[in-house]
């Protein structure tokens, strides 16, 4: 059964970076990730290696900061949604 998505997903590609930066505390270290695919409503990032995160953090990706909560989690891979 195939559901309609409501935002475009798009993978980085040219001059679009694909590393990003999670951060979960303002006096914590960022985490470093890698984003597998982004569109307006949320993204598929890549945690290498694996570690414990929070269900709220900040995104800083291309330059823009977003508040994004966990939704699923598989493996190295978590679905945001801003």
């Amino acid at each position: 059964m195939s559901q309609e998505r409501r935002f475009n997903r798009v993978k980085p590609s040219g001059s679009l970076s694909r590393a990003a930066k999670i951060i979960v505390d303002p006096k914590s270290p960022v985490i470093g990730c890698n984003v597998v695919d982004y569109s307006a409503g949320g993204a598929c990032l890549e945690v290498v290696p694996r570690m414990p995160l929070p269900q709220r953090f900040e995104l800083l990706y291309a330059g823009s900061k977003k508040k994004c909560r966990v939704v699923w989690v598989k493996g190295p891979r978590l679905g945001v949604s801003f």
